[in-house]
């Protein structure tokens, strides 16, 4: 399970470092919440089906199970093992 506090601290995180990689963020990540699987990616990979689990001006967050032997995104905070960070566009038109 990941709680709504964890859910708000990834957000403070990835909004400090808003302009790192994907891979320096995703290592960051990983060494500051052991134990969670992370993906770093752009909000546009993510089905539009799918219904983030909390969001800031930043990012939005999506649940990852690994029922099954699967990695696959969920709507279930109870089932989640880790988290896709799907970066917002930042382009000002």
């Amino acid at each position: 399970m990941i709680e709504a506090a964890t859910l708000a601290n990834v957000m403070d995180q990835v909004a400090t470092r808003a302009r790192s990689d994907g891979e320096a963020l995703v290592g960051h990540l990983r060494g500051s919440f052991p134990g969670l699987h992370f993906t770093v990616c752009g909000e546009d990979d993510i089905p539009v089906r799918m219904h983030a689990a909390a969001g800031n001006a930043f990012c939005n967050l999506y649940y990852v199970s690994t029922g099954e032997h699967c990695l696959s995104l969920t709507d279930d905070a109870e089932a989640a093992t880790g988290l896709v960070v799907a970066l917002c566009d930042d382009e000002t038109d």
